[in-house]
Order: structure tokens, then C-alpha cells, then sequence
């Protein structure tokens, strides 16, 4: 007997998470000088100029361990979304908050509902913990209330919800999310994971911070990674109900926000032509992504976030590998539950321009 064989069975068979070809890898592989990276939904613009100020200036101090509180970020989030600090939960990126909402309220065999596809993290983590995992089909590219509603039983303990969801880039309106909180059972917990909120436009698309104030087993992910450019220092957060978040500090590892990324994130708060900016981009790289992919017929998907889904294979084969050879590295649906689609990062207008040029090339 060794390692091998006293490694839980539930794991043995878990699907390993891709996250797709690095930067240097194209370069080192195909022989390029030049890579457009469009593959994981990180900002083109970067991060704000007071972020990266406020990690210079924190530098000095990395080898003191961070505030286990996140207690300035913490402050000044507090203040910039109207909510008792104690609503507040931090973790290294959402997707380690995904693992404690597991952790804490999962035992093995309860029921997780989830769309299908969706974001990994979801399925991975409660596979991990030996929860038992109830997909509902999409429609439509979208969540549907009353079928994510009816596949709901009495070993439910969570509904995850993406909106704008990945990797579709669609959303729930504000009368989905309503349908959705009234027709729970006040034991499930709605986890309404916001990861891209700040680049939506949509006037359908729900405030949902003032719910919790009605419904304490709401709890609302967002992150820092996305529209805040910080993808490489991994900041995510919660704002639930104070008991909810008791639950998740008591299994929440401590330190696991890093003292760079506390003085990043709360810098960024307070830069709101930045914020300004990386919309504009956003929107004006969406409206010129859209308009040309559907002149290319490649049927792409409206989308509120900052990507877009959209299908190749009734015209080309192997498009992600083909924009590899010229340097451009992109998200192949195949990964994502979309086989024969692409999702594309919005970019600037010259890495938007390159890639329709190159796809534009393949296709013809």
C-alpha cells in the first residue's frame, strides 16, 4: 500500500480544471514574438494606476503576514456598497469562497443545483466534498427560475447562479431573481455569483444587495479580478447575512488574502474613472465583436459581460487551435460545455481588430 491507495475514491475520478496555454507557452511553442491573450476574461485595460501604487508601497512590508480581517479593505468596501462591515467575507478569489460555502454547509450527499454548463468551480469543489451535483439545461444560453426551482429537494442545501453567467454571458432579469429567492426554502442558500456585474448594462439586471435584508440565506459572490484588473492577485468577497458569514470565517483559512492584493483592492475602490474606462472599452469592444462576428455567420451570443460565446463549427474546424498558430489564445467551448463554440475576452480595439482579422482569414 502506498499514497495512491489511501486517496478518497471521490476524488480519484475528478476532472482536473484547464486553464489553457500560457502566454510564454505560445510563444515557446508556435514561434511567435507576439500573443494576444482573449481566453480568460481579464481586463485589457489593466488595473488601476492607484492599485498598482498602493503594491509598490506595500511592498516594503511582505514579510509581515496580512490582516487575517482584511480590516482597511473591509472598511472601505463597507462603505462603498452601504453594508455593516460584518456582511462581508474575503477569500482568495471567489472561488475559494465557492470552497468554504462546501465546507461549511455540505455534507456528503447533499444536493447542489447548478446550471448546465457552467462555471467549474461550482461542480468541482462540491464533487470534492462528495456532494451530490443536479445539473439544469440552460435554455436559451440562460438560467431558467422554474426548472433550477423544481429540481430543488429536501437535501438541497444550495442554488448557484452566475449572472451574467459563464460562459454565456447572459443574465437573470430582476423578476427571475425574485421568482428565484420567494421560491426557496429558507434552508437553501442562493449563492448569486456576480463575478462580472460591473460591466452589465442592462436595466432588467437586479440590484441584489438590498435583498439580504429579507432573505439571510442570500448570498452574493463579486470579485475584484475581472472589471478591477487584479486577476493576478486574487481577491474575491461575499456580502451575506452576518450568521452565514460567522459560518464561512469559522472554516476559512486565515491569511488567505495576501498583504499586496488587501492594499490593491482597497486602492481600486477609490478609482472610478478606471472603472469608467474598462466599461467603455468593454462596451465599445462588444458592439464591434458582435457586429463583425455575425457579418463572419458565427452566431454570437448577446452577452452583459466582457466576453461572448459564439459558434464556429458550421463553418471552420479546430478555430482555437488555428488562432494558437498566429498567437492568439482563446477559450475553446469544448472545455466549457459549449463543444464547437469559442469564448472570446472582449480586448482593446486593436486585439479585437487582430483577432476578426485572423479569424476572418481562417474562415476564408
Amino acid at each position: 500500500m502506498d499514497f495512491r491507495d489511501i486517496a478518497r475514491e471521490e476524488i480519484k475520478d475528478l476532472p482536473v480544471y484547464s486553464p489553457g496555454m500560457d502566454i510564454d507557452d505560445v510563444k515557446r511553442r508556435y514561434g511567435v514574438e507576439e500573443v494576444i491573450k482573449l481566453a480568460s476574461n481579464e481586463n485589457p485595460v489593466g488595473p488601476s494606476p492607484l492599485a498598482v501604487g498602493a503594491v509598490h508601497r506595500a511592498v516594503a512590508d511582505m514579510s509581515l503576514y496580512p490582516d487575517s480581517s482584511c480590516a482597511e479593505l473591509r472598511r472601505r468596501l463597507s462603505e462603498k456598497l452601504g453594508v455593516e462591515p460584518e456582511r462581508l467575507l474575503f477569500g482568495n478569489g471567489t472561488d475559494e469562497i465557492i470552497d468554504l460555502i462546501f465546507l461549511a454547509f455540505f455534507n456528503p450527499g447533499d444536493g447542489a443545483v447548478m446550471g448546465d454548463p457552467t462555471f467549474s468551480s461550482y461542480f468541482l469543489t462540491g464533487m470534492t466534498v462528495g456532494a451530490r451535483i443536479v445539473y439544469v439545461p440552460l435554455r436559451d444560453f440562460g438560467h431558467h427560475p422554474e426548472e433550477m426551482l423544481g429540481a430543488v429537494d429536501e437535501s438541497t442545501r444550495a442554488l448557484f447562479v452566475g449572472t451574467p453567467h459563464n460562459p454565456t454571458g447572459t443574465i437573470c432579469t430582476t423578476a427571475e431573481f425574485e421568482r428565484m429567492l420567494a421560491g426557496l426554502p429558507p434552508e437553501v442558500i442562493l449563492v448569486w455569483d456576480e463575478a462580472y456585474c460591473e460591466y452589465v448594462d442592462d436595466p432588467e439586471y437586479p440590484q441584489s444587495i438590498p435583498y439580504l435584508e429579507r432573505y439571510p440565506n442570500l448570498v452574493v459572490l463579486r470579485t475584484f479580478s475581472k472589471i478591477y484588473g487584479l486577476a493576478g492577485l486574487r481577491v474575491g468577497y461575499a456580502v451575506a447575512d452576518p450568521q452565514v458569514v460567522d459560518m464561512l470565517e469559522r472554516v476559512r483559512p486565515p491569511f488567505n488574502v495576501n498583504r499586496l492584493a488587501q492594499a490593491a483592492a482597497a486602492a481600486a475602490l477609490e478609482d472610478s474613472a478606471h472603472l469608467e474606462k474598462s466599461r467603455e472599452v468593454n462596451a465599445l469592444g462588444k458592439r464591434y465583436l458582435a457586429e463583425e462576428l455575425d457579418r463572419l455567420g458565427m452566431r454570437p451570443v448577446p452577452t452583459q459581460a466582457n466576453f461572448m460565446l459564439f459558434r464556429y463549427d458550421h463553418l471552420t474546424g479546430n478555430l482555437a487551435a488555428r488562432l494558437l498558430e498566429k498567437g492568439i489564445i482563446v477559450r475553446d467551448g469544448a472545455a466549457l460545455g459549449y463543444p464547437g463554440y469559442i469564448r472570446l475576452t472582449v480586448g482593446t480595439p486593436e486585439q479585437n481588430q487582430a483577432v476578426i482579422g485572423a479569424i476572418e482569414e481562417i474562415v476564408s
